[in-house]
């Protein structure tokens, strides 16, 4: 005991939290929590449950057992009261009058007073302590960021990564039990710490229907924060800041974390995936507003102008293209004398998209799809190792990422995820791509346009989604693109306009080119068409040449009995307890984990 006071603090659940044995107080260590957790010593515990009693009633007892315990011996608390039949036979029986006539009745039925109604008493827990005793090592974390919604609650992530802690830990134990190492959930709150506009919202906001306007004000406010040029920076940095404290905190408490390659992985929600996107990638719409006026100012200017109008124009384009070089080599010189660091702190294992909007982000960015099958067309694997998306099919905030990869891939079914009961499931890199609509396989295509061929972002439109179609609402789908279109703030067109110049690259000096772009498409002399099939297996199953390197977009399954337009409303927050999704996210990091021991790749999947 003596040891024991003058030992301030003690971490317990695996680290989580803290102990502070002199206020008797337990602590989160990762987040906050208004909510003071008491301690209590545990003396006296229940049979069966082993749930200790109540400090005071605790103490008493203990004073009693040790000071005057004889064979048969009562004593009163107050509202029970406490019977020794032997030294560890211990009662505790309620005083309540029920209780009292229970016993009675019971007794004269020729029970025992100790079987009718006492609930027997244990001194110490079932299994002693030992110094061996210690958590998991942990060689894996996972950081939870929240999207909106959480200024109207704080304490939400918390609860949701609570939830998907708990359900994780069942998984662990059912399926992975013969691993020694551990898989750590953090929450990352960064939200409740900015303050953006401050109050200008809200005074703003007209007195009708407040409390709506209120819960708006709370969370989609938060999509026009994130489309806003002023506010933006500050939500990139909040989330960006925190996510690299926690990690240092972590490894500051862990110090062989880093030394024995512990692995980090991400798990975003809703807008939380685009911004985690954005600081992984580093994408900022002022640069590319910035990149698209230099392009313009470049342009030739089609009109007619005079001989001396063109030559102060030539003289304008030498004064700027020399302000831009001197600006240049002022920067270069700053850059050389600061150290550049990363955006974050760690490198990124796995990347999991919950209910991710982050498809339409892209899309409106210009993303197109390309002609190879790799994550690096929307995701590095230098920035992160592998990109997942998980979805529920009614989910009206969720969109596909793979049909922005491959073009063909909208024909393809997402790859299901396993039920966390089912007995020997295929794995998912054994899993082969099977068409959504067979019957619409085929594609016409022109001669001189392949499979392969990337499209134009001003002539080919996003594709309209053929599958879901009838559990995504209306007013789910609105709502992403009109939060999406929000984006127009510096204009949705420059960007749209600086996708067709990166992909046209246009020159500079020649004025033939720049008529040539705004031609229309013409096809060629013929007008023939040939119908091109995608090459596939006799099973039905995509051609091997065509697939994605690993698969990115998975979808959980709809309940037997679930309405889809009730689960539409429903399914957006459905992952924080899914055992289904706990499973997915263990498979791929304990997979990952035993794959880098054999080898330095990942396979494919």
């Amino acid at each position: 005991m003596e040891r024991l006071v003058n030992v301030e603090r003690v971490c317990v659940r695996g680290g989580l939290y803290e102990v502070d044995l002199n206020q008797g107080e337990c602590y989160p260590v990762y987040w906050n929590q208004a909510d003071k957790i008491p301690v209590m010593r545990g003396q006296w515990f229940i049979d069966g449950t082993w749930q200790p009693l109540e400090e005071e009633e605790s103490n008493l007892i203990e004073q009693e057992h040790l000071s005057c315990f004889r064979a048969v011996h009562s004593f009163k608390l107050s509202r029970n009261h406490v019977d020794w039949h032997s030294m560890d036979e211990v009662y505790l029986y309620s005083d309540a009058t029920t209780s009292k006539i229970a016993r009675t009745v019971t007794q004269k039925l020729g029970f025992s007073k100790a079987s009718s109604s006492g609930t027997r008493l244990h001194r110490g827990y079932v299994e002693e302590a030992t110094l061996e005793d210690k958590p998991s090592q942990t060689t894996h974390i996972v950081f939870v960021v929240h999207g909106i919604g959480q200024k109207m609650d704080q304490g939400r992530i918390i609860k949701n990564t609570a939830m998907m802690r708990e359900a994780a830990r069942k998984i662990e134990e059912r399926h992975f039990s013969n691993h020694a190492t551990h898989v750590e959930f953090l929450p990352v709150e960064w939200r409740s710490k900015l303050a953006l506009d401050g109050d200008t919202v809200d005074s703003i906001t007209p007195d009708k229907v407040r409390g709506l306007r209120d819960m708006l004000n709370s969370s989609a406010m938060d999509i026009m924060y994130y489309t806003s040029p002023l506010y933006r920076d500050e939500l990139v940095k909040g989330l960006q800041q925190e996510l690299n404290r926690l990690y240092s905190l972590f490894c500051s408490r862990n110090p062989d974390f880093e030394e024995k390659g512990g692995k980090v992985s991400i798990v975003s929600h809703s807008l939380g995936c685009v911004i985690t996107y954005d600081i992984m990638t580093g994408w900022n719409p002022v640069r590319l507003y910035e990149q698209l006026l230099q392009k313009e100012e470049e342009l030739p200017d089609e009109r007619w102008m005079s001989y001396e109008e063109r030559h102060l124009l030539d003289e304008l384009y030498i004064t700027k293209r020399r302000l831009r070089e001197i600006e240049e080599r002022l920067h270069g010189l700053k850059a050389s004398s600061m150290i550049q660091t990363p955006a974050l702190k760690f490198k990124v294992e796995n990347f999991f998209c919950m209910g991710s909007p982050l498809a339409v982000f892209l899309a409106l960015r210009g993303i197109r799809p390309g002609n190879t099958g790799s994550q690096d067309h929307i995701l590095p694997r230098e920035i992160c190792n592998r990109l997942l998306n998980i979805f529920h099919p009614t989910d009206p905030v969720a969109y596909r990422l793979e049909p922005l990869i491959l073009k063909h891939y909208s024909n393809i079914s997402p790859v299901q995820i396993h039920w966390y009961n089912t007995s020997n499931p295929l794995p998912y890199e054994h899993m082969k791509p099977s068409f959504l609509h067979p019957s619409k396989e085929p594609t016409s295509v022109s001669e001189n346009e392949g499979i392969s061929t990337i499209p134009s972002p001003v002539t080919s439109p996003v594709l309209s989604r053929r599958h879901y179609g009838e559990s995504i609402t209306n007013i789910g789908k609105a709502s992403i693109l009109g939060a999406a279109s929000i984006g127009k703030g510096l204009g949705g067109m420059l960007f749209s306009r600086f996708g067709r110049s990166s992909t046209s690259q246009p020159s500079e000096t020649s004025k033939d080119s720049m008529e040539d772009e705004k031609k229309p498409v013409v096809p060629p002399s013929t007008t023939t068409v040939a119908t091109q099939t995608l090459p596939h297996s006799s099973s039905g199953f995509l051609d091997s040449a065509l697939e994605l390197d690993h698969r990115i977009d998975f979808e959980l399954r709809e309940g037997l009995v679930e309405s889809r337009y009730w689960s539409a409303v429903t399914s957006h927050t459905a992952y924080w307890s899914s055992l289904d999704v706990a499973l997915f996210l263990l498979t791929f990091m304990y997979k990952h984990e035993h794959d880098d021991s054999a080898k330095s790749s990942l396979d494919p999947i």
